[in-house]
């Protein structure tokens, strides 16, 4: 798997739900005082510490801007729809062999970012782009975007993520530059996509 683009971003994330999920001096006064209401949701915490293992451990990231990227590779997977108004459950379908996902955070809060518009490319080793396709948001032990995507071989690739600004409104002064108002493309080079 690649280790392009990795940074450190990730580690005070990890020091923070560490802390309120039971560890570190948050958790010791916790322990201390079992009464007591964590400021984290235990679901928020175990989300983030999930984001965090699955990146390191199935993927990778990077930080441009105000964006923390992180991407996750897994076998091509089947979800709920809804579809006209129907609901149904997808299957992958054939040819479909990896589940491809791409989590953005804002990178000075550490949040995930909903409502982003998200294009991911996978570029062979020629630089032809072999499947391409808008990524899905998701919700499962941590919300992310994602889509089962076609690979023809094994072997090395770039996985290239075109991430737009979100659609939401933000809340600033007039004379400020609103946050996340700027989209970015990343590239992870070099990441090793097996059946």
């Amino acid at each position: 798997m690649s280790r392009f683009g990795r940074t450190s971003a990730m580690v005070p994330i990890v020091a923070a739900v560490v802390s309120v999920s039971g560890c570190g001096q948050a958790g010791s006064a916790a322990a201390q005082n079992p009464g007591a209401a964590s400021p984290v949701p235990a679901g928020v915490a175990n989300e983030y510490t999930q984001v965090n293992e699955e990146i390191r451990n199935e993927g990778g990231e990077t930080t441009v801007g105000e964006w923390r990227i992180g991407y996750i590779v897994e076998p091509a997977e089947a979800w709920h729809q809804v579809m006209n108004g129907n609901r149904s459950y997808r299957e992958p379908v054939a040819g479909e062999t990896h589940h491809i996902e791409i989590v953005p955070f804002e990178a000075s809060s550490g949040r995930i970012v909903p409502d982003v518009p998200i294009h991911l490319e996978v570029v062979d080793g020629t630089g032809a782009v072999v499947d391409a396709k808008q990524l899905t948001f998701y919700h499962a032990e941590f919300f992310h975007y994602a889509n089962n995507f076609s690979v023809p071989a094994n072997g090395r690739y770039t996985l290239r993520a075109r991430v737009e600004p979100p659609s939401f409104p933000r809340h600033g002064e007039h004379h400020e530059q609103p946050p996340l108002a700027d989209g970015t493309t990343v590239e992870f080079r070099d990441v090793e996509l097996t059946s």
